[in-house]
């Protein structure tokens, strides 16, 4: 199982950091998650959040591309319906020769009105336009119409869809399915033999909503702070531009450790423990599914730039190889 680490790029007032200096020492982190071994770097996209949320996965990418030389960068996700399938191709291409070939391409349909505004997108169709920027950007690549193309001859797509009927579409579109749910793989096997692809070819992936810590008394009072800030701020972005839906209620840090997932939101759990409290969730998590990689935030929203290393040490250091050991039957 690949391992890799996720960036948001979160800068909320509480804790708030110059933002040069925020942006100019994610280069350094991404050294760090290679220094120790993980596979991945992913980051995502939000736009007009108040605390800055990363609004431009890709341009960050194209910064990890160069001051790596080994690890895979994904998007987790592009939103793609506020993006032409032209720009997401020429984009992705560039990023990809950059690094050499090692570019993971995660879309989504997105979920915020004021996003669809800024950028003039029809959010009422965006699950399909989702889909057709999937089939879209392969037809631009191989039809030469968008130049350059990707380094790797079928550069990996992966859908961002965390419920059944998304699992079926991505399936149906012969994608990987951008979520470690074990229990969606019925939904993407049916899709994938459905429209005729070859189910022996199905992945799975995505981030796990878990923190691993050798003293998990000691480190909660500080992990719940940052993980209120990171949960609070999805709820109250999230209401904006629904007039149907009531003000959020400040989530409890406390009882959303003690959940594991009920629904298929990301954001209904998290884990909270020893690195093999988290290695075993994520078994339990990903079984029987063809899931090869997952992803754990390098950071909370206000944590400091060492918190953030100590951390992606953590995971290369003590979670990876409690994945990888038990996944090839042997005793860490």
């Amino acid at each position: 199982m690949k391992v890799g680490a996720y960036f948001d790029m979160r800068n909320p007032k509480r804790w708030h950091r110059d933002p040069v200096e925020l942006y100019g020492a994610f280069p350094e982190l991404c050294e760090e998650v290679e220094h120790v071994g993980l596979d991945a770097i992913w980051v995502t996209e939000h736009h007009g959040f108040d605390d800055d949320y990363l609004p431009s996965p890709l341009t960050l990418l194209a910064a990890a591309a160069v001051r790596t030389k080994r690890v895979r960068l994904g998007t987790g996700i592009v939103v793609a319906p506020l993006h032409s399938a032209a720009e997401i191709a020429e984009q992705s291409a560039v990023v990809d020769l950059l690094s050499g070939g090692r570019l993971d391409l995660g879309i989504g349909a997105g979920y915020r009105p004021p996003e669809f505004a800024l950028y003039g997108a029809d959010m009422a169709s965006r699950y399909r336009t989702n889909d057709n920027r999937a089939r879209e950007v392969r037809a631009l690549w191989a039809s030469g119409e968008v130049t350059p193309k990707p380094a790797q001859e079928r550069l990996p797509i992966w859908m961002g869809y965390l419920g059944p009927k998304g699992a079926r579409r991505a399936g149906r579109l012969g994608e990987y399915l951008l979520s470690p749910d074990a229990r969606l793989w019925e939904h993407y096997r049916a899709g994938l033999a459905e429209a005729g692809h070859d189910v022996a070819k199905a992945r799975m992936g995505g981030g796990v909503q878990a923190w691993a810590t050798d003293d998990p008394e000691r480190d909660w009072p500080i992990v719940s702070k940052h993980l209120a800030e990171q949960m609070n701020s999805y709820r109250m972005h999230a209401r904006v531009g629904y007039d149907d839906l009531p003000p959020y209620k400040p989530v409890d840090p406390e009882a959303v450790r003690q959940r594991r997932p009920r629904g298929f939101t990301s954001s209904d759990y998290f884990v909270f423990g020893s690195p093999v409290e988290v290695a075993d969730f994520v078994h339990d998590y990903s079984a029987g599914a063809p899931v090869d990689t997952v992803y754990f935030w390098a950071s909370l929203p206000g944590m400091t730039h060492e918190q953030a290393l100590r951390n992606i040490r953590v995971i290369g250091e003590e979670i990876a190889p409690l994945l990888r050991a038990s996944e090839r039957g042997q005793t860490p």
